[in-house]
């Protein structure tokens, strides 16, 4: 009786775990389906593959540059994520290592700005990148990312499995502290970089809100512009949305998928 029960529990526990699943992974599903058919089969709801792929395909590269898009997203995220990870984890070792009587305060203050919202903060960072004549650039985009607070406490935290006795050793042969950092720490705390850039590669990639308003030219439009601009249309076409969105997703899917492995270690906090 209770192997009966059991094996009923296993079962529904399979079947809940099956349905979230398929919940979770269908929207993706059904986008991919949909970017291969016509816009009034996506409107009739089909959920079968079609024919339109290329069609579809052809309408987007004819209303856009899809190189130059691509070339705008990939520039503002490589870039911003590699200012990021360097500013915010030496901020993060920084915070760790010294210690003074206003670190805490310091720090402190500096975990309160995540509660600001960012509609607060627009007003300010546009008339500060007017006044910088940075408007319409990427770096009018990367700029404002470059310090994270979220990251800081997150390498922080990470920080403090660094082993203090490699530390200790690499001062006594004689290194200096940004040797130490760059040598010792960057090399050992590699998985914790890794999930720090998926988390803010993916950010800096789905960014639209700050995009919109910080680049005016065509010429500068990121991958998420786009795509707002195709559904803004007074008789959108939803097969070439559809295919935007899917070109949109397949970076991060890489990303992602290519370091999964090292994610995880590095939001488990494992140091090797």
């Amino acid at each position: 009786m209770n192997t009966l029960l059991q094996k009923a529990r296993a079962a529904a526990v399979y079947v809940f775990l099956a349905t979230m699943a398929l919940v979770s992974v269908f929207p993706f599903v059904w986008m991919v389906i949909s970017a291969t058919n016509l816009s009034r089969d996506i409107t009739r709801g089909k959920i079968s593959l079609g024919s339109a792929l290329l069609d579809n395909y052809a309408k987007f590269a004819n209303l856009y540059d899809v190189g130059l898009v691509f070339w705008n997203s990939g520039k503002v995220a490589l870039i911003g994520s590699l200012l990021t990870l360097v500013v915010s984890s030496a901020a993060g070792y920084g915070f760790e290592v010294f210690r003074s009587p206003v670190r805490e305060r310091i720090y402190r203050g500096l975990l309160l700005s995540m509660m600001v919202p960012f509609a607060a903060l627009m007003i300010p960072l546009f008339t500060l990148m007017a006044s910088a004549g940075m408007l319409d650039t990427h770096m009018a985009v990367i700029l404002p990312t470059v310090a994270s607070a979220y990251l800081i406490f997150y390498f922080r935290q990470s920080s403090k499995a660094f082993p203090p006795e490699l530390r200790e050793a690499a001062r006594i042969d004689g290194l200096k502290e940004w040797q130490i950092f760059l040598f010792v720490y960057v090399p050992v705390m590699r998985s914790t970089y890794a999930a720090a850039f998926i988390i803010v590669f993916m950010a800096a990639w789905n960014g639209f809100l700050w995009p919109l308003i910080a680049l005016q030219s065509n010429e500068l439009k990121t991958i998420t512009l786009v795509v707002s601009s195709l559904g803004s249309a007074y008789t959108p076409d939803f097969g070439v949305i559809m295919v935007a969105t899917v070109l949109a997703t397949v970076p991060t899917l890489v990303v992602f998928f290519a370091m999964q492995r090292q994610f995880v270690q590095g939001m488990l906090g494992s140091v090797k």
